[in-house]
């Protein structure tokens, strides 16, 4: 028996005309009734029952009829299932995510997850950026958007966003103010960002701000960007932030706090999309790293 006597036969059992199944699979009348009497032949069952005018189905050719459809269904799903079958398998793979990503960079993480989404499900993690860059280096994340600087040669990056700071300053004390320079800042003290989240980079700034005149320094202890907020919304600090209102660090803005950008000084935060070098273009991320190439091909700037 062979595939295409099952076509046939179905066919005819759908149309109950065999001039109307003829028209369907592209042949002529009389071969398509020889190839059924062939197919009741080979099975031993008259399938139709002919007159001129009616063609209807026997018990055998009603029995016959989804059997043979679920046989046709079988052959017509065979590419599809073998292309699922070898296909490579969808891994679950983790992308560190900082305190504090912008939104417009956050999309490039949603566009990066559905570029490989047939490949990978890439996942969101969060923490400060030293802690998600061992992650990276101790391969419990895949990658991740980390603030610079990040100098080990294990691992490799792209630029992901540039975004410039500015001044978080008690907003009574600088009313109708668009900016602010460091010699107005120098009898405010300066309060760092919260130690458990602090990059490299604002300990950087905290040694420049220290050479341009910042002397006082005020430090919290066991508090997060809320505690800052608080005091700087008291009057008795300064801090440095996000200047972009877009940034969620805004979002722990008390009333009596503004973001301003200096006249005289002009700091940005650079962040980094970080693999391991040996996971990357030939390793086995190399199809997720080969797609964040394309997707921060163009480093985002505010």
């Amino acid at each position: 028996m062979e595939m295409l006597h099952l076509r046939y036969f179905v066919a005819v059992a759908e149309e109950l005309n065999f001039s109307a199944a003829a028209r369907r699979l592209h042949m002529a009348a009389s071969p398509l009734s020889q190839r059924i009497k062939d197919l009741e032949h080979e099975l031993g069952q008259k399938l139709f029952d002919r007159s001129t005018h009616h063609v209807t189905l026997t018990v055998a050719g009603t029995a016959l009829l989804p059997i043979a459809r679920e046989v046709l269904e079988q052959v017509n799903s065979i590419p599809w299932r073998l292309r699922e079958a070898a296909k490579p398998q969808r891994s679950t793979v983790f992308l560190g995510m900082p305190a504090g990503v912008h939104p417009d960079l956050r999309d490039r993480v949603t566009a990066l997850a559905e570029r490989v989404r047939e490949r990978f499900e890439l996942k969101r993690w969060p923490g400060p950026s030293p802690d998600l860059v061992d992650a990276v280096l101790d391969g419990r994340l895949a990658l991740t958007l980390a603030r610079m600087p990040v100098t080990d040669p294990a691992l490799e990056a792209v630029p992901a966003m540039s975004e410039r700071l500015g001044a978080v300053v008690p907003a009574d004390q600088f009313t109708g103010r668009d900016s602010v320079s460091l010699a107005e800042l120098s009898g405010f003290a300066y309060i760092a960002s919260p130690e458990d989240s602090t990059p490299a980079y604002f300990e950087q700034l905290d040694r420049q701000l220290m050479s341009l005149g910042i002397k006082k320094r005020l430090k919290l202890a066991k508090t997060g960007y809320s505690g800052v907020s608080e005091i700087i919304s008291s009057g008795l600090a300064f801090s440095i932030s996000m200047l972009d209102e877009a940034s969620p660090m805004h979002l722990y803005r008390l009333e009596n706090v503004a973001v301003l950008p200096f006249t005289d000084f002009r700091p940005e935060l650079e962040t980094n999309l970080l693999w391991r070098r040996d996971r990357g273009d030939s390793g086995d991320l190399a199809e997720l790293v080969a797609a964040a190439r394309e997707i921060f091909a163009e480093p985002l700037t505010n």
